[in-house]
């Protein structure tokens, strides 16, 4: 039973999923985002994901589950196999690499930018800058783009404590209003990327499960498409 408490079958869909589909999904945004998409293409789940503790919900198709996991997992877990396809910002993949996937989708889903960032007055062409992020392979890319040797500190959380306390220069780092960095007294000095959420699919299942697949993925393109 849906927590509508309306009853979902196959035959409410356009779509047949013969073929068992994993698909990775995070709790956040991300996935209240997502829920809308899947259920324009016929996919719904069956469990409430917000009081479910449950970490494989079923869905009104018997051969499609939803996997939550870790946001920073789901290129892991399509890349290995354990699940077919999933739903990821580009942020998490430039990080991972893309190693095994297919990216055939930008979904439009939970925009934002990956900025430099800092004091109003930091100077972006110092000789030998201190960069706190968590987005360590594109913090690196960018400023080796440029010429610049920098001096990247891994940081999980709170990065505009970083330039405030003197352990970096600068920051890179995810801005939607940029609300956080002007109460601390920062802003955004250079912008690297936008960034929104893709669909990633494992090569293998591209292969072994294309007809489904590539179906699902027209369907999700179409519901993107009309807005």
């Amino acid at each position: 039973m849906h927590p509508s408490g309306a009853q979902l079958s196959d035959a409410d869909t356009d779509m047949n999923f013969h073929t068992p589909l994993t698909i990775a999904l995070s709790k956040g945004r991300i996935f209240k985002d997502t829920l809308p998409l899947l259920k324009a293409a016929g996919i719904e789940p069956v469990d409430d994901p917000d009081t479910t503790r449950k970490l494989i919900l079923d869905t009104n198709h018997d051969n499609v589950k939803l996997v939550l996991i870790r946001a920073t997992d789901v290129p892991t877990y399509v890349q290995w196999g354990a699940a077919d396809l999933g739903v990821t910002g580009k942020d998490t993949l430039m990080e991972h690499g893309g190693d095994g996937l297919y990216e055939p989708l930008d979904l439009q889903i939970a925009k934002c930018g990956m900025w430099v960032a800092g004091f109003p007055d930091a100077d972006l062409a110092a000789r030998r800058l201190r960069i706190a992020t968590k987005y360590v392979r594109a913090a690196r890319d960018h400023f080796a783009a440029k010429g610049q040797q920098v001096e990247i500190i891994k940081l999980y959380g709170s990065m505009e404590l970083a330039p405030i306390v003197g352990l970096s220069d600068l920051i890179v780092d995810l801005v939607e209003t940029g609300n956080t960095l002007k109460a601390n007294g920062l802003v955004t000095l250079e912008h690297m990327h936008d960034i929104s959420s893709r669909l990633v699919v494992n090569k293998a299942s591209w292969k072994m499960k294309h007809a489904t697949l590539s179906e699902l993925v027209e369907e999700l393109r179409s519901v993107v498409e009309k807005g």
